[in-house]
């Protein structure tokens, strides 16, 4: 792995956004949310928050220069160890930054790529890691002046000369030539993995980070699989073989998505992804309780067209059914109402999804069995149609 200096527990930090011509003031404090979750995530605590409005990101110090003097002044009287911006700083943007505050400062892709190297438990998913991180890394190199065995030094260490940092360019590319070829290893071995899989119908659970695919996944295939309420809680895939009614199949979890999730992760855990674009069905699991749960279902059936997945067969699964009726309805409300509302809002996603949606409470374990049926459905018009000439499955 990178040597580079990991955030803490219980170390303190400022996020700071910018509110721009294509980025509104409700969108910024939602990312700004999300940025304070994966902060927590990572072991730090958001203390403050900075935003600014401009046309554009300043080049030399993505905010202007009377805003990091604040942030600056607030950052010294107050004692913060890290600066998290909400969007990717240059190399000579973090230098600038860090000569003007004195504080370590990161953007959301380092923070995500930390988040991302703790979580890496298996060596194929290290290496992943690794290699987004030295991707990262490399077009940094110049406006950092930071030389690789130095990374976790010091604030405001000088840098090395113009023959010095050639010699890191150099060591970088050799190191993601050494990874790239060492997970095209790993892609050979999950290729003749799935391979052996043989006739099964896979089915794949896709979402936005925590929204519940692990908790989805213990239920369907009844088997134990790391869940927990903090972004990335799974990166490597976890693939299980599910009988429902005599009708085998293969389901899989995969790692969440997320926003401004840095495009040399997503090519990084390709051959982890190729679970999704090989996939016959997709579960796409979406928390309906969460305040923007829309722009989550949107992102996500983004990054599914990225991966050329955004054609597959998909059951739309709404999950997390119990926080959405704590958060959207008043303790007064009659029953009979709160029965009507959340028929709307079924009739509404059924259109939408072209009659393929389910609402479900994996806590509570409410409508599993109809998602269960669903899916079923599903994986047996699959096998009908793959081997047509078979009277029963399996």
């Amino acid at each position: 792995m990178i040597e580079k200096q990991q955030i803490k527990q219980a170390e303190t930090a400022i996020l700071v956004g910018l509110i721009h011509q294509h980025q509104t003031d409700a969108q910024t404090k939602e990312y700004l949310d999300e940025l304070a979750f994966l902060a927590e995530t990572a072991g730090a605590v958001a203390v403050k928050r900075f935003w600014q409005k401009l046309p554009h990101p300043d080049k030399a110090t993505f905010v202007g220069k009377g805003k990091l003097e604040e942030i600056g002044t607030y950052a010294k009287l107050k004692g913060v160890d890290l600066l998290i911006f909400d969007d990717e700083l240059s190399g000579s943007q973090i230098s600038n930054i860090e000569k003007a505050t004195g504080v370590k400062t990161i953007d959301r892709s380092d923070l995500i790529l930390d988040i991302f190297a703790r979580r890496a438990k298996t060596a194929q998913a290290r290496a992943q890691v690794e290699l987004a991180q030295y991707q990262y890394l490399l077009p940094r190199l110049r406006g950092m002046w930071k030389h690789l065995e130095r990374q976790g030094g010091g604030i405001g260490t000088r840098g090395p000369g113009e023959t010095e940092i050639e010699t890191d360019r150099r060591i970088v590319r050799d190191k993601i030539s050494l990874l790239k070829n060492k997970l095209k290893e790993y892609d050979k071995q999950a290729f003749t993995q799935r391979k052996e899989r043989g006739e099964f119908i896979r089915v794949a659970l896709v979402g936005y980070t925590n929204v519940g695919k692990s908790t989805i996944m213990n239920l369907l295939s009844k088997s134990e699989v790391f869940a927990e309420n903090k972004l990335f809680a799974t990166l490597d895939t976890t693939t299980r073989k599910v009988v429902f009614e005599n009708t085998p199949f293969l389901l899989s979890d995969t790692v969440g998505f997320i926003r401004k999730l840095p495009h040399h992760l997503v090519e990084s855990f390709k051959s982890t992804l190729d679970e999704v674009r090989e996939a016959d069905v997709l579960l796409h699991v979406v928390d309906v309780g969460h305040p923007q749960y829309e722009d989550q279902y949107n992102v996500v059936n983004k990054t599914l067209q990225d991966l050329n997945a955004h054609d597959k067969p998909v059951i739309t699964v709404f999950n997390k059914l119990d926080l959405y009726e704590k958060n959207t309805f008043d303790e007064w409300l009659d029953d009979e109402i709160k029965q009507q509302l959340l028929k709307d809002l079924e009739a509404r996603w059924q259109r939408e999804t072209h009659y393929n949606a389910v609402f479900i409470s994996a806590l509570e374990k409410r409508n599993v069995e109809g998602l269960r049926k669903t899916i079923l459905d599903k994986v047996r018009q699959h096998y009908a149609v793959r081997y047509p000439y078979k009277t029963n499955f399996y």
